[in-house]
């Protein structure tokens, strides 16, 4: 079973940006596609982006394209998520998740194996 650890979530102010990581354990990172998904108080869990296995093909959530990017480190079983002019919508747990398959997708259906968050706040 592999396991997720997400780091670099924080406070920061509107139009600020952050970087999230996310390590994996085990030798078959590589095979599998991942992705990002956030859920705000009271609100469901959203996807936000997802890279596929070789990192040669990445989707985003409408709200976040052209501010966020997806990629991956095979070498160092990581996937980072790139936040560029955050917004206070953007406050959530932020989670990555393995898929099932080797391509992301947005279903979060198609994850299985999550990791347990890391808390982003966009507020002045």
């Amino acid at each position: 079973q592999v396991q997720l650890v997400e780091s670099g979530g924080g406070l920061v102010q509107p139009g600020g940006s952050l970087k999230l990581s996310c390590a994996a354990s085990g030798r078959t990172f590589s095979r599998y596609g991942m992705g990002w998904f956030r859920q705000a108080p009271g609100k469901e869990r959203e996807f936000v982006a997802a890279i596929s296995w070789s990192g040669g093909g990445t989707s985003y959530a409408d709200s976040v394209k052209g501010r966020f990017t997806i990629s991956r480190d095979n070498a160092k079983n990581t996937v980072t998520l790139q936040m560029n002019n955050l917004k206070p919508e953007d406050t959530a747990g932020y989670f990555c998740a393995r898929n099932r398959g080797s391509y992301g997708s947005s279903g979060e259906g198609e994850y299985v194996s999550w990791g347990q968050g890391t808390q982003v706040t966009v507020s002045s």
